[in-house]
């Protein structure tokens, strides 16, 4: 439990939270103060999520919820709203691989991905950001990649959903600016997603980024002064090419 409470009474929604990238970043919200919402398609994993933030005194509930669903997602806000009163931080983090050579991919495995990625987000994004708009502020993150800024043999299928995830994140942040709703893109390597519950020399040994670094950029996106806003932070690997 930090000492400092940076997100102290801060309502805070995170997609795909009940593993990996999104599973650290409700734990660590949950440790700086904030009311968690633990969001993924699979529940009993979210419950988890919520009894871990609560074992340590933070706030948390589990709700089910699949992103590529519309309805799932305004509900999802809708219920956060009528519990919390308001949504101030929304991290768009669910998301799947996949694809694969784009000569070998099928049509099911594109729109799989980017029906999660990236329609997905954009249901988040527009439910979220209407919810900011009416209580007059926010701040939304949405979990890119470095595939969202490059691309390789291999990943067209899943850089085509984050480079798209690029777009929405910086036509939002241009949109949200009268409202003060900021919108910013994290955007990390390779990271040791399977080992959000592991021990620290666990996470070291696997020699890929720290999930918890992750939840730590998220945490700084979120509690930066009123008239700053950081577009993308780009979390590479030690030793990758950029």
């Amino acid at each position: 439990m930090g000492n400092m409470q940076r997100l102290r009474d801060k309502v805070a929604i995170v997609t795909g939270s009940s593993s990996g990238i999104g599973k650290a970043i409700a734990l660590r919200f949950g440790a700086e103060g904030a009311k968690v919402v633990a969001t993924a398609r699979r529940l009993t994993l979210c419950e988890e999520t919520v009894r871990q933030i609560r074992q340590r005194g933070g706030e948390a509930w589990a709700v089910q919820t699949d992103v590529a669903d519309e309805r799932q997602v305004d509900r999802l806000i809708a219920e956060t709203v009528n519990r919390y009163g308001r949504l101030d931080v929304l991290v768009n983090n669910a998301g799947v691989g996949g694809g694969g050579r784009l000569a070998e991919t099928t049509t099911e495995a594109f729109d799989d991905v980017i029906n999660v990625n990236l329609r997905g987000t954009f249901f988040c994004c527009r439910a979220g950001f209407q919810q900011m708009k009416r209580q007059g502020g926010g701040v939304i993150i949405n979990m890119s990649s470095v595939a969202g800024v490059q691309a390789w043999a291999g990943t067209g299928t899943y850089s085509a959903s984050k480079h798209g995830i690029m777009a929405l994140t910086k036509s939002l942040a241009d949109e949200g600016r009268p409202y003060h709703i900021k919108v910013s893109a994290i955007c990390p390597g390779a990271v040791a997603d399977e080992l959000v519950d592991a021990s620290p020399a666990e996470i070291a040994r696997s020699e890929k980024i720290d999930p918890f670094d992750v939840a730590e950029t998220a945490v700084y996106l979120t509690t930066l002064g009123k008239y700053a806003v950081v577009h993308q932070i780009v979390i590479d690997r030690l030793g990758a090419d950029w």
